[in-house]
């Protein structure tokens, strides 16, 4: 399990012209699922989330009043290594996928998180303001 996180003021998700999901100040995670991911990764990855401490003072998401929008993102898997034309083999099959992504957004509310989420197999339009810029790439 993959995510691109980055440190927002604010973020913001649109379907067909519809905001489905929107944040303040927090993490919008970008998720991505390969094949032999699980629900022990997705938890993994959400406490991952929790505590990551990017924000002033070192702190963590759960130390501060802030939110996480999560999006899934099945081109975190793409390999564009050979050619121009990106392959898509790592990226899990919607069936898969889309559960374990469920499993972080759930893990991350049992924990306590203020999380608002993307529409899977959408065509979103996300919206953001990257603050710092802190973007990191988070493999578990």
């Amino acid at each position: 399990m993959r995510a691109l996180v980055q440190r927002v003021s604010w973020a913001a998700v649109e379907v067909d012209g519809e905001e489905v999901g929107a944040i303040g100040p927090g993490l919008c995670a970008f998720v991505g699922v390969t094949h032999d991911d699980d629900e022990v990764r997705a938890r993994r990855l959400a406490e991952k989330l929790w505590h990551l401490r990017v924000f002033e003072d070192e702190l963590s998401v759960a130390q501060t009043s802030g939110a996480v929008l999560v999006v899934s993102q099945f081109t975190l898997y793409g390999d564009a290594s050979k050619g121009r034309r990106p392959s898509w083999i790592a990226a899990a099959r919607p069936e898969h996928a889309e559960p374990l992504v469920d499993a972080v957004v759930a893990a991350l509310r049992e924990l306590g998180a203020k999380v608002a989420t993307g529409r899977f197999r959408a065509h979103m339009k996300v919206r953001l303001e990257n603050d710092g810029p802190i973007t990191l790439l988070l493999d578990v």
